[in-house]
């Protein structure tokens, strides 16, 4: 599975192939989804640009996107989101419309909250397990493990992204029998995704990411990043 990672924390300052409009994000991930993605990550996002999880902006966003396309798609809970946990857990309960999952990440004050609290609405947890953080050794013990979807293995670490991974996903183990999901971030992302498809992996990309291709040069948009990751891919499948 590639899933792509459509705009993250980032905003107009990242450039205008970034979308941050339901509109924008609706024919980002149409056109990433034509490129081969299976899956959607994003981040709705307020008019002047803000990650929100609000109940309106989560509910416009998820219209806008599933009315272009099939494929599941998920939100982030990140905490910048909404910093104070209660009111971040309020507003995932208060969602009108569902995601078909979400990232929570298991380092976050809440983290655990908020993952029952979307299980308990019949939607899927993506494990986010950081790099650098004990949301590792908390996901080993927690509960609700065997329960996610998935967990995603983040590697935060870009000067030594691929030695980071391993160590990541030595410290997951098992991951209580979940499917991981191995992505990297900005000049880590490309390394990480190869070592993703050389283990049989799952992984993701878009402007969450990463801005520039495997070669460096600026991306134009999300499904140019989508078809040169399964060209990366396939690539480091075939050499494995």
């Amino acid at each position: 599975m590639v899933q792509v990672c459509l705009n993250g924390p980032r905003g107009a300052a990242d450039g205008t192939a970034v979308p941050l409009t339901p509109d924008s994000m609706a024919q980002a991930a149409a056109e990433a989804v034509a490129a081969g993605a299976t899956d959607i990550h994003v981040h709705p996002k307020t008019p002047c640009g803000r990650d929100s999880l609000s109940p309106r902006v989560v509910a416009a966003t998820l219209e806008a996107i599933r009315a272009r396309v099939s494929v599941p798609v998920g939100v982030t809970t990140g905490a910048w989101a909404e910093p104070d946990p209660a009111a971040r857990l309020a507003r995932v309960r208060g969602w009108t419309v569902l995601p078909d999952h979400a990232s929570v990440n298991w380092h976050e004050p809440g983290a655990e909250e908020i993952a029952a609290a979307l299980i308990d609405l019949g939607v899927g947890v993506e494990a986010g397990i950081w790099s650098g953080t004990d949301a590792a050794a908390r996901f080993a013990v927690s509960p609700l493990g065997p329960k996610v979807l998935r967990v995603l293995a983040e590697v935060t670490d870009t000067d030594a992204a691929k030695t980071s991974a391993r160590t990541l996903l030595a410290q997951l183990g098992p991951a209580h029998g979940r499917p991981v999901l191995l992505h990297g971030e900005d000049v880590g992302a490309w390394p990480v995704l190869r070592l993703a498809g050389r283990l049989g992996l799952a992984t993701r990309v878009g402007l969450e990411d990463t801005l520039v291709l495997p070669d460096g040069r600026r991306a134009l948009s999300n499904a140019q990043l989508v078809a040169a990751a399964l060209a990366q891919y396939g690539r480091a499948q075939r050499s494995s």
